[in-house]
């Protein structure tokens, strides 16, 4: 069959249906891939929950500096059209080709027209809450959404205002129209994503609590805002009462989640860890603050989760384990009086200033409503019904779904999850690829080459997280009398769409040929304003970033007029290198549209076939004599699902698969080469052979720990976890009258400070599985914490119903093991009862930690990756870029990355692939222009440089004894030239000049 005739029928875009940060990366994704984008929010701008969120952790980054480069970059993408204040009504069709019939609301302002002066604001005589500060401020009923909001324009609310006309005579665009109305508007697509997001549970069902009735008891969303430097209370912590600072905070866990008598029967996932983020970050508010939380389990179940939640123990972060059962506000104090029930089973009760309330999450309003238009099925909480074996499949073929619309999920697990459900829109329409998809356009580039240095300043004050330590205004001012200055300029947030077109016009009308922004990390940032400066007509590297955030506002909290002069000297060295920039070139590279997977467990099978099925060739690698890796020592997943099945259906599949090549048996040897052009060996036996690759897929997944303690090895009715699994396939032998199973055996020790996530749903399946098969075998669990996240609770509530006993216990007094005669005794303290329980075991199974391959450091070696401290490879950024490397045209997915599920595995395969596969796409790529280049008159040949370059981007040319630079493959470290005996390597971007005039500014300042 040819292109043409599998083209037919198929329409070569896709329907993106919410627009939070999933929606958003879907949106990205598929467009970088060559599709054209729909994205329809309901609300007036994009960006979604974290948008309103202050910090993320485990890293504690600035939400938004996370996110508005996301915004930005969708905002600006020629594939993508953003559809606000937008609801999808109908959609008629089969897969790869709908129509959608989507509802335009009015929102009164022409987008098109408004400028954001905020003009009509300022006449606006009505306030009414505002709802994205959750309802701890007000606003104007016409107004902008948030600071960074995009699209950069004002909406009205015309409940609170159906009469006045003051904002339209104010508006001199003529952009506010009263008698705007909605309207519909139909469109074709080939495939639909759903990715609406979600809800927080209403905290006045839970009456006992005193929302609504105590002003301070906040949910866990208010003091996400009340923290946040763009909150409405300025970054201060205060209580909404009276404005006191809070030094007694208390946090109540589950509060509607793991509740079937008065909320929602499933974990809601995130709550524990923005809790323990909360109440971090409360403390850099209020040093010394006594912050109490009271949980029922802690559940620190992702990647480093485990680490942070210690830092919060350490930080004096008080745990409770206990719920509470009423919250009283004291008459004249206004503080809130908590009444709890103590370990001894004792009634307590302790007064606080404010008291927050950990909310779960429930399905977002008008998700029924949207699944009854797409004819989706939900699940029996609302969610839109998802498989754990297929991620991102929902019940009607061509319509996919990701994120929290299936259910709990923390920002990371969105973004896999919508990178699955992008790959998988991407499979259906991959004969269409590039059909109705277009390429930006940038204005031929600006000779500057004979102009004096007319550079701009822009200092970001990014709310109070620069501007609430440094005095922007005083370093702006300094920065006008700089040599070479003809601009300086504050911005509320520089990273917003409207800074982002304001610096650009700021550019043409001042003739400006050097730009310098003072804001926060060039890490996620710097690439943002060089595309500004491209968009302008400046070669991008006449851009000069200076980290005021991390480097001064960060680390000097407490010393406001250093900081400020640091920021100043700062900005200072800033210009004095600008002056010097040059514009440089870049080499285009071309890409080799195959790709590498390492690794043949189910992670890598699926991420194999995902690329296949795109159309790309694919070489999938090995190392062992079988393909199904860890998968085949399982049975079934924990919601009953067989994988005997589903690894042999992907096996057959990639056994006929016209693209992929299974290399079975076989390692990867060596790798050179970079971005879009690897080439790497492969070892199979003796024999060795050469391929190439543009991108590179590593799935190599990780090993169940072997454990050294509690008899494991000396006794044969001790076993792991999977191999009681393995056991169970033939069922309980009838002499099995009692089984005994330890959780945490290997994981959240001194050496391996991380919790494994698996073993609580493995634990709870086998004890389900053991009371299936007799009923009458009694089943003891002895654990930490119960860690069955999301909808794992229900058979974690099932296994409790069905007579099975969980006892916990405490890291300083484990469970002790012995021998006896014919059987196991287990000696546990239980913590409850207070009271040293001996139990009978037939059979002990150990709940064990998931530990990193011992070859994970030669193929990090190889790839030159990163490791974390545990020994899995560290993705780029653990919120918005978790299948991604530092390295480019290098993926990540499955047990190699971190222990997680089987499901969440196939769906950061899935990911994996699509972001592959948005390099694979292309038919070339641009290098970067900071690389080093060479004198040739001043090189000996001596090839120090040679030997220290980490990327192997150069070689001593043959027959002329002088370096010779791989553009492509230089990433510009410096290490050369800094080993350079004879200054023959010339740093571009950093030359001796530059950074001598940096010091001398440093110096002069």
């Amino acid at each position: 069959m040819t292109r043409d005739d599998r083209s037919k029928g198929l329409v070569g875009a896709v329907l993106v249906v919410g627009a939070g940060v999933g929606g958003i990366q879907a949106a990205l994704d598929l467009a970088n891939a060559g599709f054209r984008v729909y994205l329809v929010e309901r609300q007036p701008a994009i960006g979604g929950r974290m948008a309103q969120l202050d910090k993320t952790f485990p890293t504690n980054d600035c939400s938004m500096c996370t996110l508005a480069p996301r915004l930005v970059e969708c905002s600006r993408h020629p594939n993508i059209t953003i559809m606000p204040c937008a609801e999808v009504r109908e959609v008629t069709g089969d897969i790869g080709d709908f129509t959608v019939r989507v509802r335009l609301h009015a929102r009164y302002v022409d987008i098109d027209k408004c400028k954001g002066c905020g003009d009509c604001e300022e006449v606006c005589p009505i306030s009414v809450k505002d709802a994205f500060n959750e309802g701890l401020s007000l606003h104007k009923a016409i107004y902008r959404p948030y600071a960074q909001a995009f699209p950069n324009a004002f909406v009205i609310d015309m409940e609170k205002c159906p009469e006045c006309v003051e904002c339209q005579e104010a508006c001199l665009a003529g952009a506010i129209d009263p008698l705007m109305w909605d309207q519909d508007v139909r469109f074709r697509v080939g495939a639909i994503i759903i990715s609406a997001g979600y809800d927080l549970f209403d905290p006045e069902k839970r009456g006992e609590y005193g929302f609504g009735l105590y002003p301070n008891v906040v949910t866990s969303l208010q003091f996400e805002r009340m923290l946040s430097a763009s909150g409405p209370f300025g970054g201060h912590l205060q209580r909404p009462l009276d404005g006191r600072a809070p030094h007694r905070i208390a946090f109540i866990q589950c509060v509607g989640s793991r509740d079937v008598s008065g909320g929602l029967e499933y974990c809601s996932a995130v709550c524990c860890m923005y809790t323990a983020k909360q109440a971090l970050v409360a403390l850099e508010h209020v040093p010394g603050a006594e912050i109490t939380v009271f949980c029922i389990d802690v559940r620190a179940h992702g990647k480093d989760f485990e680490r942070y939640h210690a830092r919060a123990l350490a930080r004096g972060v008080r745990y409770v384990r206990s719920m509470v059962s009423s919250v009283k506000e004291m008459q004249e104090s206004k503080n809130l009086r908590l009444r709890y029930r103590d370990a001894d089973g004792r009634f307590r009760e302790e007064d606080f200033d404010l008291v927050v309330l950990a909310l779960g999450m429930v399905p977002a309003e008008g998700t029924a409503r949207l699944a009854s238009a797409m004819g989706v099925d939900l699940n029996r909480y609302g969610f839109v019904r998802s498989w754990e074996l297929y991620p991102g499949l929902t019940s009607r073929a061509g319509v996919f779904a990701g994120g929290a619309v299936c259910g709990p999920r923390d920002i990371p697990e969105t973004v896999i999850d919508a990178g699955a459900a992008a790959a998988n829109a991407a499979r259906v329409l991959a004969p269409v690829r590039g059909t109705r998809a277009a390429s930006k356009q940038y204005p031929p580039e600006r000779d500057v080459s004979g102009e004096p240095p007319r550079i701009g300043v822009f200092v970001c004050r990014c709310g109070v997280n620069i501007g609430g330590v440094v005095d922007v205004p005083a370093v702006v001012e300094r920065a006008r009398r700089l040599d070479g200055v003809v601009l300086a300029e504050e911005c509320l947030f520089a990273c917003a769409q409207d800074s982002i077109q304001h610096i650009a016009a700021r550019i043409e009308e001042y003739g400006l040929n050097r730009v310098v922004v003072a804001s926060c990390t060039p890490r996620t940032h710097a690439p943002l304003f060089q595309d500004s400066l491209r968009e302008a007509g400046l070669n991008p590297y006449l851009y000069e970033h200076v980290n005021i955030r991390e480097h001064v506002s960060w680390v000097h909290q407490l010393f406001l007029q250093e900081a400020t002069r640091k920021a100043a000297d700062l900005v200072a060295m800033g210009v004095a290198k600008a002056r010097l920039l040059k514009p440089q070139a870049v080499t285009d590279i071309p890409v080799v549209k195959r790709a590498l997977v390492v690794g043949g467990g189910l992670a890598g099978m699926t991420a194999a076939l995902t690329i296949a099925d795109q159309g790309f060739p694919v070489t999938l690698v090995e190392k062992e004599a079988l393909l199904g890796g860890n998968a085949r020592r399982l049975g079934r997943t924990l919601d009953g699902a067989e994988i005997y099945g589903f690894v042999d259906e992907l096996i057959a599949r990639l056994e006929y698969h016209p693209l992929v090549e299974v290399c079975t048996g076989t390692e990867v040897a060596a790798v050179k080469g970079y971005v879009g052009n690897f080439r790497s060996t492969l070892k199979c036996g003796d024999a060795e052979r050469e391929i190439d690759h543009g991108a590179a897929v590593i799935a190599t997944g990780a090993e169940e720990y072997r454990p050294q303690e509690y008899l494991y090895g000396q006794h044969p009715d001790v076993l792991t976890q999977s191999e009681l699994e393995r056991r169970l396939e033939i069922g309980v032998s009838p002499g099995v009258r009692s089984v005994v199973m330890i959780q945490c055996v290997g994981s959240r020790t001194a050496e391996r400070p991380y919790c494994s996530r698996v073993c609580c749903g493995q634990t709870v399946k086998n004890a389900l599985r053991i009371k299936e098969l007799s009923p009458k075998t009694e089943v003891y669990v002895l654990y930490r914490d119960m860690r069955t996240y999301g909808f794992q609770e229900q058979f974690y509530r099932a296994a409790r119903e069905r007579g099975v006993v969980f006892v916990r216990y405490e890291p300083d007094d484990p469970p002790v093991v012995e021998a006896g005669r014919d059987n196991l005794f287990v000696r546990v303290t239980d913590p409850v009862l207070g009271e040293r329980l001996v139990l009978d075991a037939d059979i002990l199974a150990l709940g064990t930690a998931i530990v990193p391959r011992r070859d994970s450091q030669a193929l990090a070696r190889l790839f030159r990756l990163p490791l974390n401290a545990d020994g899995f490879f560290a993705e780029a950024h653990v919120k918005l870029r978790p299948v991604d490397f530092a390295s480019d045209g290098v993926y990540l997915c499955g047990l190699a990355h971190a222990p997680k599920m089987l499901g969440e595995s196939l769906a950061q395969a899935q990911a994996a692939a699509m972001r592959a596969v948005t390099l694979l796409s292309r038919e070339r790529l641009q290098g970067q222009g900071n690389v080093v280049r060479v004198d040739p008159e001043r090189c000996s040949g001596c090839g120090i440089c040679v030997e220290v370059c980490p990327y192997k981007a150069r070689e001593i040319a043959a027959g002329q004894k002088v370096a010779v630079v791989n553009e492509a493959t230089c990433r510009g470290c410096g290490t050369c030239a800094a080993a350079c005996p004879g200054g023959a390597c010339r740093q571009e971007g950093f030359e001796d000049e530059q950074v001598y005039a940096m010091i001398e500014a440093a110096l002069s300042g």
